[in-house]
């Protein structure tokens, strides 16, 4: 007499129950999986035994699904392994400077301000502000000239519009650049000192807190100098 699978659940004990209240899910194991699909084989009907196409299907999906598994379970072990290899990088910055997208820099007593930002193509005039994030004041016009598309670099030497030293803090940085007829604002990335390292939580990744300024994501650092 032929068994369905209904029955053969049933008399493996791996039926499910539900009612309008509550729902009880009971997962397959692969040990269940086999004892399901001996039973199947030892009970069908002589008469009409399982195709040789639905038995290897249904091996097939058993597969699958537990190759997904095993594919998920390896993915997690080499996520948690390039996040350790990650933050053990990043730990060797601290004390090193880097290149990193920032539209404000801290300028040290005595000190100077590097930087570079990205031209898409040539302009023959690009321009950058210096400005005091307190005030809203242009400390320091600076005139950069005609420069090429790719990696431009820029320094500030702490000085204003009259040559005289400003104060030591976080100034804001706008460059802008006239290209095909339009003048366009321009990203910089700043060179900061690395002052330690955050281990980012839910998945935000690890983040790299520099000295005077917001920090960025690891992946963010253009350069280490």
């Amino acid at each position: 007499m032929a068994t369905n699978t209904i029955d053969t659940y049933n008399s493996l004990g791996l039926a499910t129950t539900s009612s309008t209240t509550t729902t009880q899910k009971q997962t397959l194991g692969q040990e269940e999986f086999l004892k399901l699909l001996t039973t199947q084989l030892t009970h069908q009907d002589p008469m009409k035994p399982m195709d040789n196409g639905e038995f290897l299907g249904q091996m097939a999906q058993f597969s699958t699904v537990s190759g997904i598994q095993d594919l998920q379970a390896s993915f997690k072990d080499f996520a948690s392994s390039i996040s350790s290899d990650q933050a053990l990088q990043a730990a060797s910055l601290v004390g090193r400077y880097v290149s990193a997208p920032s539209g404000q820099a801290l300028l040290s007593a005595g000190g100077s301000v590097y930087g570079d930002f990205e031209l898409p193509s040539s302009s023959a005039d690009v321009t950058m502000k210096i400005i005091n994030p307190q005030t809203g004041e242009t400390v320091r016009d600076m005139n950069l000239g005609a420069l090429s598309s790719g990696t431009n670099e820029f320094v500030w030497d702490g000085m204003d519009n009259n040559g005289q030293l400003v104060d030591p803090g976080v100034y804001t940085l706008e460059v802008q650049a006239q290209i095909d007829g339009t003048n366009t604002a321009v990203a910089t990335n700043v060179y900061s000192e690395v002052q330690s390292v955050t281990m980012g939580s839910s998945g935000s990744g690890l983040e790299i807190n520099l000295v005077g300024l917001e920090p960025v994501k690891f992946n963010q650092i253009k350069q280490i100098l």
